[in-house]
């Protein structure tokens, strides 16, 4: 049987595991500057990207045959555990060294029309480079429809200067994209409206020839004889306006026969009596 002391201490230890796994669970990306001056266009573009929380981004570069480094890149997430706040650490594939390019607790977000740039600071210390100060990662996330997310790659590494060195990536997704204008023209509006109107007329008359007046077969579309008679008339006015001869047209040639013949005038013959 376990004494008090000991269940409270693993009690203890329960409760600070759960603690940390909450704290850890909870770090998600931190903008630049105290909470209270936190910019609201900001927030809403790490709640955009939010979709994208869940995944995570690798890419290798071999730089020689012995040199080659491995980016592990989350959005607003860490890389791991290990790595305080890191949102994107390079591993050598030789010696196993990871190094923070950023951590996710100093955030930086804007965008464009069709793109969103991501900016981890705060990585470790470039040393003898850039003056010594702490790396800092850019990622470019363009606008391509249909994609979740997808390329994810490291254009350059910037560390020439003396200060504001990056290391620039880019990557594809449809949370960078604008929202498409679903508005209608007015034609199109009315040619529903339109339909809507024709479909309920057809149905409604149908059902109520059919239900009420106990119509059958084609009675029992709604005004019957007067679209046939309007179809008869329509027909007519076709006919009339359409056609390029007469209906009764005379035949260019006709027999003489004796009917056809009028009477003679009578032949006088008096003037061959003798006087």
């Amino acid at each position: 049987m376990s004494s008090p002391c000991h269940t409270s201490t693993m009690l203890l230890v329960f409760m600070a595991l759960a603690v940390a796994a909450q704290q850890t669970k909870d770090r998600t990306c931190d903008v630049v500057g105290d909470e209270s001056s936190e910019s609201q266009m900001e927030r809403a573009l790490l709640k955009k990207l939010e979709p994208l929380s869940q995944m995570r981004f690798n890419v290798t570069v071999e730089k020689s045959k012995t040199e080659n480094y491995v980016y592990q890149f989350r959005v607003c997430r860490e890389v791991d555990t290990s790595q305080d706040f890191g949102g994107l650490v390079q591993t050598d594939g030789q010696n196993g060294k990871t190094t923070v390019i950023g951590r996710i607790n100093e955030t930086q977000v804007f965008s464009g029309s069709d793109w969103i740039m991501l900016i981890y600071k705060g990585g470790d210390s470039y040393g003898r480079h850039c003056g010594g100060e702490k790396r800092r990662a850019v990622i470019m996330i363009s606008c391509k429809r249909g994609v979740t997310a997808s390329s994810f790659s490291i254009i350059s590494e910037e560390r020439e200067k003396t200060q504001d060195c990056f290391y620039l990536f880019e990557m594809d997704s449809d949370v960078a994209c604008p929202a498409e204008d679903s508005h209608l023209s007015v034609g199109s509006i009315l040619l529903i409206t339109v339909t809507s109107l024709v479909a309920v007329y057809i149905v409604g008359g149908f059902l109520y020839q059919r239900l009420i007046v106990g119509a059958k077969g084609m009675e029992q579309f709604p005004h019957f004889s007067f679209w046939q008679d309007l179809g008869n008339l329509v027909a007519d006015g076709c006919d009339f306006v359409c056609r390029s001869k007469p209906r009764s047209t005379p035949a260019a040639y006709r027999g003489v026969g004796d009917d056809q013949l009028g009477d003679e005038p009578e032949e006088r013959d008096d003037h061959l009596l003798p006087m």
